[in-house]
């Protein structure tokens, strides 16, 4: 990924958060005969490891994790985005740009067959997402979720590289900064997310900013 430095973000705790909180994510790789295949999934981010753990699960009817399993996996986690007006801008001469979050992590994929094991990844997925519905999972005939597993295939990925690009206006002035960061800070969801970014990560902004 083209990263310039001022984009570049390394610390490991704010990859983690970032993936965590964006962990709807995108898997690339061959697929049989297709070279390149890419499949979207939600993951579980752990802080094991150097750069951090990934758990999740194929439908089993969803080939891609034969040809991934044993190779090195391209995972892509898309945060948010939004486009920038150069009228937030002092300089006259200005174009419009995309400001965005994006982290690449790539680790060899590894398969879980075990039925244990997958039944605790679906329950840490449920637990993230649907606690509440934890213990209707629980209650279900043991026939069905046996039959609901072996429709899965479970993997977990140990990250050995990654690469997280906060595109966030770090490269321009002061008051530019502000300006962008006020007028995400009152706009969509996504602007909104990246106002709270800008003032973590940007020293000269508010750190109150975005919490809207």
């Amino acid at each position: 990924m083209y990263i310039p430095k001022f984009n570049r973000v390394e610390d490991r705790a704010t990859l983690l958060e970032a993936m965590q909180t964006y962990s709807f994510a995108i898997l690339f790789g061959p697929s049989g005969t297709n070279p390149m295949t890419a499949t979207h999934l939600p993951l579980v981010v752990k802080d094991e490891g150097e750069h951090g753990l990934i758990e999740g699960h194929f439908a089993r009817a969803n080939k891609h994790w034969a040809s991934l399993a044993g190779h090195e996996t391209l995972l892509i986690f898309p945060g948010p985005h939004t486009y920038v007006t150069p009228a937030l801008y002092t300089e006259e001469l200005s174009v419009p740009t995309w400001n965005y979050i994006a982290i690449h992590a790539y680790g060899t994929l590894e398969l879980i067959e075990d039925q244990d094991v997958k039944n605790r990844l679906v329950e840490e997925l449920i637990t993230k997402h649907d606690p509440a519905f934890l213990t209707h999972w629980h209650a279900e005939p043991e026939g069905y979720r046996r039959t609901m597993l072996a429709s899965i295939t479970g993997f977990r990925i140990l990250i050995t590289r990654i690469e997280g690009k906060f595109k966030i206006s770090q490269n321009r002035n002061t008051e530019e900064r502000q300006n962008i960061q006020a007028a995400h800070a009152t706009g969509t969801d996504d602007q909104r997310e990246l106002a709270r970014w800008m003032s973590r990560l940007i020293p000269d902004l508010d750190p109150k900013a975005g919490k809207a």
